[in-house]
Order: structure tokens, then sequence, then C-alpha cells
């Protein structure tokens, strides 16, 4: 990695999605407790070198399953809480968590595509360029929040891929570990 790569990162913040991104989706439902919570192999690994390319690393996540009443804000930060304490275990430092629990037919500007999260980011962390950082995720929400916010933005997962998302997304991995290792 050149010089000019290094120090594009080292100003830069990561922007990740959770669900698809750092643990397992639960296809038509939601993560509501820690015990439903499960890493996705590599994120470990992944993050212990994003950790190091990047200024601050975000978490953003839609978690409509509040909104729906499927789960309490208090089930949302026990699932948190427990992910951060496996990344902290691990030496991994996560900046902070931004979540949307609003209803996706609600257009709330925090919900993914919308750029809410990433203004807040931006509010509370005024040393991070939107225009420097980098957004991964797994959906097109995902992308169009990268792209909405002015982000780089890289699809971990091809599912949702077609043509006519070219111009959503920058680069395709394989998952976190995929791109850490493209980056390192």
């Amino acid at each position: 990695m050149n010089d000019e790569s290094d120090d594009y990162h080292s100003r830069s913040a990561l922007f990740l999605d959770r669900d698809g991104v750092l643990n397992s989706r639960i296809p038509d439902g939601y993560v509501t407790s820690p015990d439903e919570f499960e890493l996705l192999p590599g994120v470990i690994e992944a993050l212990h070198i994003l950790n190091k390319k990047f200024k601050r690393i975000f978490i953003v996540t839609n978690q409509q399953g509040v909104g729906k009443g499927l789960m309490s804000e208090g089930d949302l930060e026990d699932v948190h809480n427990h992910m951060l304490e496996l990344f902290e275990e691990e030496g991994i430092t996560i900046d902070k968590i931004f979540v949307c629990t609003a209803l996706k037919e609600s257009n709330d500007p925090c919900r993914k595509p919308e750029i809410g999260m990433a203004l807040k980011a931006k509010e509370e962390f005024d040393d991070i360029d939107l225009s420097k950082s980098v957004m991964v995720g797994d959906t097109m929400s995902d992308m169009r929040f990268g792209r909405n916010a002015g982000m780089r933005t890289i699809l971990t997962v091809p599912d949702n891929y077609s043509d006519e998302n070219d111009n959503l997304i920058d680069e395709i991995h394989n998952g976190l570990y995929g791109y850490a290792l493209e980056i390192e």
C-alpha cells in the first residue's frame, strides 16, 4: 500500500452495517437477544486490520424491530453491549453505534438510505471527512446511504447485485474480511 493510500484511510471513517456484515442475519426476523447474535466468519480478523487503517469506525444500523414492537430499546442495547464486549475482548475499538429504530415507511431522515446517521457521526466527531470515508454494507440501502453521504461504497455480499446498481457500488468483496485483506 502506498503512502497516499495510508494517508487516505488515516483521515477517514469506516461505516459498517451490522446485520449481514458483522453478524448473521435472521431471515425475515431480527436479532432480539445476545444469544441470537452470531459473528460472521473473519469479522474479528477484519476488524483488527481495519482498526489500524481507519481513524474511526462506526456501526450504522436500521433496527425497525424496535419500531414494530418485536423488541425493546433495552433488548437492542443488550445485543449491542454483547457485541461490543466481544470486540473489546479482542482489542477492537468501535467508536460509536448509530441506530435508527423507525419503521421503513416512516421516511425518517435517520433511516438508511437517508444520511441522518452519517450526519450525526460528523456532528459528534468533527475530525471525520465523509468524502474520505467508506460505507461497507450488504444491501442496496447501505450502498445508497454511502453514496448519498458522499462515501466510497463497498458491497460485501453480491446477492443483491445487478448491473443497474453499478453507480451505487465502488467495490464488491466476499465479506468484511475480503475487503480488509484488499486494503491491508
